[in-house]
């Protein structure tokens, strides 16, 4: 298969767009039947169904922020699987700006399932970056950077 990264973005795009859109159904639709999801809290869930299930008690009872993401590295282990390094800011809800008390790393793990691209891992880590305040702070603009892009 002719591997191309802009299938790879447009994946972790499509990840945000709907996760923007609480859209628990179809955010767990990206994933491999079997795949995982990790959130920022450490909350990991196992299988396409439980995603959704999972994602559907979020979004019914909790203001989820919204991501805005910026891609740092896509690379091709094998020509069928793929990972994807990102950091994302959360904008809560009602406001128009990045919390930076949330920026996070997200990790994307993918590979060819039935001829498409299906999510095995998403992973969220809190990109504390303890101890070094300037590299927060930088991180933090350059989300805003990204949302205003948006």
């Amino acid at each position: 298969m002719n591997v191309n990264d802009g299938e790879i973005r447009a994946l972790f795009a499509e990840f945000h767009r709907r996760w923007n859109a609480r859209d628990a159904a179809a955010v767990a639709e990206l994933f491999a039947d079997d795949g995982s999801i990790v959130g920022f809290d450490g909350s990991a869930v196992d299988g396409r169904l439980a995603i959704a299930s999972h994602l559907g008690e979020i979004f019914a009872h909790h203001q989820t922020a919204a991501y805005v993401g910026i891609v740092r590295s896509v690379r091709f282990p094998t020509p069928d699987s793929v990972l994807l390094l990102a950091v994302a800011g959360m904008v809560p809800p009602g406001q128009d700006d990045i919390n930076p008390a949330v920026n996070t790393v997200q990790t994307l793990v993918a590979s060819i399932r039935d001829g498409r691209w299906r999510i095995e891992l998403l992973q969220s880590t809190p990109a504390a970056l303890h101890g070094r305040p300037e590299a927060s702070e930088a991180l933090t603009e350059e989300l805003r950077q990204a949302l205003r892009r948006r």
